[in-house]
């Protein structure tokens, strides 16, 4: 049994990476096929400091076409995980257009983690990657 549970929701753009994120972390293996997500729960056994943590993982749609259902993942939550995908410069742009304003609105005072996602299609010559290093992201969240 669980000393401590947490509540960790996922956000970012519909196709960034965040159920392949969830799925390795929680399964410790890589889905090969995309399947666009509606809505999905994972839970992931730690252990912290010599105490069992289990983490409550939900994973949301980041299409647009379920705006309406996203915010009813955020009642309880203790982490956000705020993704973004290394090959979407959109994905990037959204973050503070439109993540950061739906999570600070539901989660008031809920701590934020900002997660690249993608990082090895950095070395694809065929894509644009996007680069945080000029971008003051972290003082937006």
């Amino acid at each position: 049994m669980a000393d401590i549970r947490k509540k960790l929701v996922v956000v970012g753009d519909g196709a960034c990476g965040k159920t392949c994120l969830l799925i390795v972390f929680s399964k410790d293996e890589f889905p090969e096929v995309y399947v666009p997500t509606v809505f999905e729960t994972y839970v992931a056994d730690i252990e912290v400091e010599n105490k069992q943590v289990q983490l409550a993982l939900w994973d949301t749609a980041g299409q647009e076409d379920y705006d309406r259902l996203r915010p009813l993942s955020y009642p309880d939550t203790d982490v956000i995980l705020m993704c973004f995908s290394v090959d979407s410069p959109d994905s990037l742009e959204n973050i503070p257009e439109k993540w950061v304003p739906e999570v600070k609105h539901f989660c008031p005072n809920v701590p934020i983690i900002l997660v690249a996602n993608k990082k090895d299609l950095r070395n694809d010559e065929n894509k644009a990657c996007v680069c945080v290093s000029n971008r003051n992201y972290l003082c937006l969240i």
